[in-house]
């Protein structure tokens, strides 16, 4: 077992053991037990009470963090010529079809969301074993496939983020970085979680939210009082 480095026992010093937090306390003792010298992300895992093994079960969704995600997200819209205009207005980091198709075969996945059309999902879907994987694959439900591409580039470099369940039944999602203020990350947080609320499948029964985690990218997991999650709790 490797030992505790200085800033590891320092931050652990300021969380109290078994103690369960609100979400506004919680934000704000992250900046106080972060000690990376990069711009750490704030995450929150929540574990659900489903079996996400069956399909009527399975909890997946879009949400738009009010403050961002404070990262850049690059973004490849892959679209026929006439699309191409209108995604690069938008903001799209990349835009063009057969030499990204390419590319993307011979290993080039260095993009975060992919936006595309249904016109040309033909040629997409052929990419779905290299794609699936690495949570790149369009898909209808979270809105990256769609005529539409300078709105959905938009929304997503505006914060549009969609999460899906995982085989161990936890939803897991940056909401911000650490140098937001405190509000901010509740803010994007409540959002977040008040999404996976409204998803609840009628097939799961018992408790639905089991547990809720916040930390960064380096530091230790605070656990989180479900019902700070609610404005009237909190």
């Amino acid at each position: 077992m490797s030992k505790l480095t200085k800033n590891q026992k320092i931050a652990l010093a300021k969380i109290e053991p078994g103690k369960v937090y609100k979400l506004s306390e919680a934000a704000a003792l992250l900046k106080d037990i972060t000690f990376t010298k990069f711009d750490a992300s704030v995450d929150v895992d929540v574990r659900l009470g489903v079996d996400p093994r069956k399909a009527n079960q399975m909890v997946r969704g879009v949400v738009t963090l009010p403050h961002g995600t404070g990262k850049q997200t690059r973004v490849l819209v892959l679209c026929t010529p006439d699309k191409e205009n209108e995604a690069k207005e938008a903001g799209a980091d990349y835009v063009g079809l057969d030499e990204y198709i390419d590319k993307i075969k011979a290993g080039w996945t260095d993009v975060d969301v992919i936006i595309t059309t249904p016109s040309v999902m033909g040629k997409v879907g052929a990419l779905g074993r290299i794609l699936g994987p690495r949570g790149l694959m369009p898909n209808p439900k979270t809105g990256t496939v769609t005529m539409e591409v300078g709105k959905a580039v938009q929304e997503v470099k505006a914060g549009k983020i969609d999460f899906k369940v995982d085989k161990f039944g936890i939803v897991h999602s940056s909401v911000g970085k650490v140098s937001f203020e405190p509000e901010k990350i509740v803010d994007n947080a409540k959002e977040f979680l008040g999404t996976i609320l409204k998803l609840k499948p009628s097939a799961a029964k018992g408790t639905y939210i089991l547990s809720i985690y916040l930390s960064t990218t380096m530091s230790p997991g605070l656990q989180i009082d479900p019902k700070s999650i609610d404005n009237k709790y909190d």
